[in-house]
């Protein structure tokens, strides 16, 4: 059984503690909160031991899970790291390139199991392309939300973009060669609202807008590769695949089309998209890697160079505005 520790049991805490509790071969041991009132509602609501201090915590359990502020981030997962304890930690990593580059050192001197919340990994419309070759040229992304000042302490790159930032050089097997972006605080003190353009060695190119005070809400990713087009919508759980049609191919639609080197048919798909829950899977997913000695999915490297670039970003940002 596995022993697992919560830190930070806040609105999106308490989506983590009620995953935990569902998932067979983990134990809740307890939580550490420094909020009173929140410790005392979550204490009541399940039956939870409050930790009075996070190294009584620490050494009642094998594994962490990480949800407080990204301010306090390098600071737990360092602690948690030194006992030897599996972190599960939320995006993004750590709070500076600094704290990031020094918590990869800790993690590999230490040889523990570490992952990263970038939730949208499973989300299951992207899980759906699992058996496509993705291999994008071309890559478009809007990720709107609706203003809501919880989330506000850091900028809309580092709140929702860096979400599609790991997607992308999770698909893009190949260097960043430049980046540009502008950005705009309209309601905080940090960008809500930005553009980026970001360019790979292999010549694929993303252009990727975030915004936080949008009308609508909107989460769609735009895939264009050789002889494919692959549409993902991870808010309404959707996918579609247009392709060059294959023989033996069974798609749901397709037409012909003539072009200056014949005939050729198009085959309009929409992969099977299975319900699922991304958090409980993502958490799933960190204990299976701690019991069976495997891989996290989501590895401190990959939690790294998603923060890498969206600090690159920001620098890009800050450089425009100052100029």
């Amino acid at each position: 059984m596995l022993k697992v520790g919560v830190f930070g049991t806040g609105h999106l805490g308490k989506f983590h503690l009620n995953n935990w509790k569902e998932i067979e071969g983990a134990e809740l041991t307890g939580f550490f909160d420094p909020d009173d009132n929140t410790a005392a509602e979550v204490s009541s609501k399940y039956n939870l031991k409050r930790f009075d201090t996070t190294d009584a915590l620490l050494d009642a359990c094998d594994a962490v899970d990480i949800i407080a502020p990204t301010s306090h981030h390098f600071e737990l997962c360092k602690a948690a790291i030194t006992k030897g304890k599996h972190v599960f930690v939320e995006k993004p990593l750590a709070n500076t390139m600094d704290e990031a580059r020094e918590l990869v050192k800790l993690a590999k001197e230490a040889n523990i199991k570490f992952q990263v919340g970038h939730v949208e990994r499973f989300n299951p419309a992207f899980l759906a392309l699992s058996g496509f070759k993705l291999d994008p040229m071309f890559i478009e992304v809007h990720r709107l939300a609706q203003f809501n000042p919880r989330g506000t302490d850091v900028s809309v790159i580092l709140d929702l973009m860096i979400h599609d930032i790991d997607i992308i050089l999770s698909l893009v097997k190949s260097n960043v060669k430049s980046i540009s972006a502008n950005g705009v605080a309209v309601m905080s003190d940090t960008p809500d609202i930005a553009n980026v353009r970001i360019e790979f060695d292999n010549s694929c190119v993303a252009n990727l807008t975030s915004s936080r005070i949008s009308m609508k809400r909107m989460r769609k990713m735009r895939l264009f590769q050789k002889d494919a087009y692959i549409g993902i919508d991870f808010l309404e759980k959707k996918t579609e695949v247009i392709k060059l049609n294959a023989p033996g191919d069974k798609n749901v639609f397709t037409f012909d089309i003539e072009t200056n080197n014949g005939k050729k048919t198009i085959a309009i798909s929409n992969p099977a998209v299975e319900d699922g829950n991304a958090i409980k899977m993502e958490l799933q997913a960190f204990h299976s890697a701690i019991l069976n000695n495997t891989n996290t999915p989501v590895s401190v490297i990959d939690g790294f160079r998603a923060m890498d670039v969206a600090h690159q970003i920001l620098e890009k940002i800050g450089a425009v505005h100052a100029s």
